[in-house]
């Protein structure tokens, strides 16, 4: 029987604990992962034969009053990984406080990410869940899902990468992505966008 999975991708965390990994040296803009193909590989290691038919994405939006660049970046990005059925992008506006001396952070996603495991978790819909994070600040979400036992969880990180366990034990099952997966992942978002838009 074919297991019916969720992939949820921390999308600032998997980018930049990729890129600071395996291409510490380009711009972060250079290589980009398509949450779509992490899904395709996800689908392909797990050991019971799956369809990753949802891939819920969570990332945070530029301001374009004060990035304008970047927000249309980032919307482009958003617009072509939503071409792909499977993926549903949840998107909050970043917080500009102490702009421009200090850079703008996220706010809210982890939450977003907790409530949305939690809720899936108790409808039952899927055979699986899985989370790509190392953000521990998602730990006690696991940890309900886990204790409570609502659904079967799984994690995902880049190799080298401490992936996210409950206390002392191997749990969950954790997906670990290597260089070459990377490689197979990202896209250089230079080139389509360099001649389009500019830095304001």
């Amino acid at each position: 029987m074919t297991e019916n999975v969720a992939l949820f991708v921390d999308f600032q965390n998997v980018h930049l604990v990729g890129s600071g990994l395996y291409r510490p040296e380009l711009p972060v803009h250079r290589c980009v992962p398509n949450p779509g193909r992490i899904a395709d590989i996800i689908q392909q290691r797990r050991a019971r034969e799956s369809t990753v038919s949802a891939v819920r994405v969570y990332r945070g939006r530029p301001d374009p009053n004060h990035q304008a660049r970047v927000a249309a970046s980032n919307d482009a990005q958003a617009a072509q990984w939503t071409r792909d059925p499977r993926v549903h992008m949840t998107r909050r506006m970043l917080n500009y406080r102490g702009w421009p001396a200090s850079p703008p952070t996220e706010k809210g996603i982890d939450v977003a990410i907790a409530v949305d495991l939690i809720h899936l978790a108790l409808r039952r819909q899927y055979d699986a869940l899985v989370l790509f994070s190392s953000d521990t600040d998602l730990l006690p979400a696991i940890e309900t899902i886990i204790s409570l036992r609502l659904s079967h969880l799984e994690v995902a990180c880049w190799s080298g990468f401490k992936p996210l366990r409950l206390p002392g034990t191997a749990l969950p099952y954790c997906h670990s992505l290597n260089e070459s997966d990377w490689a197979a992942v990202i896209d250089d978002w230079q080139g389509p966008l360099s001649t389009q838009l500019t830095d304001q």
